[in-house]
C-alpha cells in the first residue's frame, strides 16, 4: 500500500468514528421515532450486538478486507484512457462503486445464500447509528471478493476504494440513524441521496418493502431500476425480519451456518 492511501486509510477512519459518535447523540437528542417499549428500554443489549458484529469487523479488516482491495488494485487491467483519471475520474469510481453496491445489495436479497448472512443486519428490531455496524463477518468477507472483482476488471485505484467506503459508512450511519429531520430538508436531501426516512422503509418487517429501497449513497438507483418503495416511513413502523425475531451475539455469529428458511419466498408473510 502506497503511503498516501495509508494515510487515505487513517483519514477515513478518524471520520467515520467522528461521524459515528456525532450521529449517535444527535439520534437520541432529536430521535424520530420512540425506542420500543420493553425491558430493554435503553437499547443496551441491541447496542452489544451491533458493536459486537462491529468488533469482528474491525478485526477483519486488516487482515483480509485491506488486503483483498489493495491486491486486487495492485493487478487490474490496464485499458483506462488517459481522461479517466483525476477528478473525473474519481467522480466516475465512485458512481461505478455505488452502482455496483445497489446491485450487490440486491443480490444479497435475491440470492438465498447471501441472504444467510445479509438477514443478520436485517434482523435489528430498531434502528439507529449502530445499525449500519451490524453486518455479519461473512458477509464482509463475501462483499470484499465481489468488489475485487469489480476492481479488477475496471481497473479501480485504491485510492478510490478508500474514498468510496468512506462516504459508504457515513451514508449508512446517516441513513440507519433515527435522526429527526425537518421534513422539507429530508425531502430535498432524498432527492438526491438515501435518508433515513428511505432506508427505514427498507428494514421494515415487511417483504415487500424489505425487497426494496436498495440504494446505498444515491438514491436515482432505485428510481431508475423501479425498486423504490412507495410506503411512507411512519414512527411507529415495525422493524425487522418478516415473521422473525432478533437473538443474542453468539446465535447471530452461527445463524448463517444453520437449517434456516433463507429464499426471500421461504420468509413469513405479514402476520
Amino acid at each position: 500500500m502506497e503511503p498516501s492511501d495509508q494515510g487515505l486509510l487513517a483519514y477515513k477512519v478518524a471520520a467515520i468514528a467522528v461521524w459515528l459518535v456525532l450521529l449517535f447523540a444527535l439520534e437520541r437528542l432529536l430521535p424520530a421515532a420512540p425506542r420500543p417499549a420493553n425491558g430493554d428500554r435503553l437499547g443496551w443489549r441491541r447496542l452489544t450486538r451491533n458493536f459486537g458484529l462491529f468488533a469482528a469487523n474491525i478485526g477483519l479488516s486488516p487482515l483480509l478486507v485491506v488486503p483483498i482491495s489493495a491486491l486486487a488494485a495492485s493487478v487490474a487491467l490496464d485499458w483506462r484512457p488517459a481522461w479517466w483519471s483525476g477528478a473525473l475520474g474519481l467522480v466516475i469510481d465512485l458512481l461505478l462503486l455505488d452502482l455496483f453496491i445497489y446491485w450487490w445489495h440486491r443480490a444479497n436479497h435475491a440470492v438465498p445464500l447471501l441472504w444467510r448472512f445479509h438477514e443478520v443486519h436485517h434482523l435489528d428490531g430498531f434502528l439507529d447509528s449502530s445499525s449500519a455496524l451490524r453486518f455479519h463477518f461473512g458477509e464482509v468477507a463475501l462483499s470484499a471478493l465481489a468488489r475485487a472483482a469489480i476492481i479488477v476488471l475496471l481497473a479501480v485505484p485504491l485510492s478510490s476504494v478508500l474514498i468510496f467506503e468512506t462516504l459508504v459508512l457515513m451514508a449508512a450511519v446517516f441513513h440507519h440513524s433515527n435522526l429527526r429531520l425537518p421534513r422539507r430538508l429530508e425531502r430535498a436531501l432524498s432527492r438526491v441521496i438515501i435518508t433515513p426516512s428511505i432506508h427505514w422503509v427498507h428494514h421494515h418487517a415487511v417483504r415487500a418493502d424489505t425487497d426494496s429501497n436498495y440504494g446505498t449513497v444515491l438514491s436515482l438507483w432505485d428510481r431508475l431500476f423501479a425498486s423504490r418503495s412507495a410506503t411512507p416511513r411512519r414512527p411507529d413502523m415495525t422493524i425487522g425480519v418478516e415473521g422473525e425475531r432478533d437473538v443474542g451475539l453468539p446465535a447471530l455469529l452461527v445463524r448463517p451456518l444453520g437449517l434456516r428458511p433463507t429464499a426471500g419466498a421461504t420468509r413469513v408473510q405479514n402476520p
